[in-house]
């Protein structure tokens, strides 16, 4: 079967994705006001087996206590959970290379790079879609991944266009500074497929493009040139 996904929200202003299968629908972040998720669902929350949240940025965990109150699970590591001061026994602690269940599907959480207390990536199994791999926030994944079925990844910034914007004086050097050491750029998506198997991949997902760092015809060009593999811009 094909992935099931709907995009609530993909960029600095919120973030969250809609993963079903089967009869099970897996929240991946929840960054965006829960009125919209609620809307986006129908207000039907009765197949939701819980909710993964990569680290504490709001744009990331906005809507974490709104899940909870509704008895649905959050998946985070245990140091986003203190950053944001939040307590239930429904905010459910996972480590990095450490494997759990939730309902059907299968998650590898794995520490990534970004400018946030213990941020998180995410290997996702089930049975009707294979293998996914979702990646945002990060300037560069140090893993490497195999039989891939499908890649959900940020493609923040191109290095040239912000380059180029700095000597423009659009951007401030500390702006700069940050979106490389913080966000993935296209250049590090392209490294990052020339360096694992993508022999498998069904379909590519584009995420957490910047608004004016960005060019989402050219990076899907790009993607698509470098791989044969269909793209999707988030």
């Amino acid at each position: 079967m094909n992935l099931n996904i709907q995009i609530l929200g993909s960029s600095s202003k919120g973030n969250c994705y809609v993963l079903r299968a089967d009869e099970e629908i897996l929240i991946l972040e929840c960054g965006i006001k829960f009125k919209e998720i609620q809307k986006a669902l129908k207000f039907n929350f009765k197949n939701i087996v819980g909710c993964l949240v990569s680290h504490e940025h709001q744009d990331h965990s906005k809507s974490i206590r709104d899940f909870t109150r509704r008895s649905i699970d959050v998946y985070s590591h245990k140091n986003t959970f203190i950053t944001l001061g939040f307590s239930s026994h429904r905010a459910k602690p996972v480590e990095a290379l450490k494997e759990f269940n939730v309902g059907g599907f299968k998650i590898l959480p794995f520490d990534v790079q970004h400018d946030a207390i213990a941020p998180l990536g995410f290997l996702i199994q089930h049975k009707s879609f294979g293998k996914l791999l979702f990646v945002t926030d990060t300037y560069y994944i140090k893993y490497k991944f195999k039989d891939l079925d499908y890649l959900m990844i940020e493609c923040n910034h191109s290095t040239e266009i912000v380059k180029e914007r700095f000597e423009n004086k659009e951007i401030h050097y500390s702006v700069m500074k940050r979106l490389f050491n913080s966000h993935m750029s296209l250049e590090n998506v392209k490294e990052f497929l020339r360096a694992n198997d993508t022999s498998k991949l069904k379909e590519i997902y584009l995420m957490h493009l910047s608004d004016g760092n960005s060019d989402a015809t050219l990076f899907q060009k790009e993607i698509e040139k470098l791989t044969g593999i269909i793209t999707n811009i988030c």
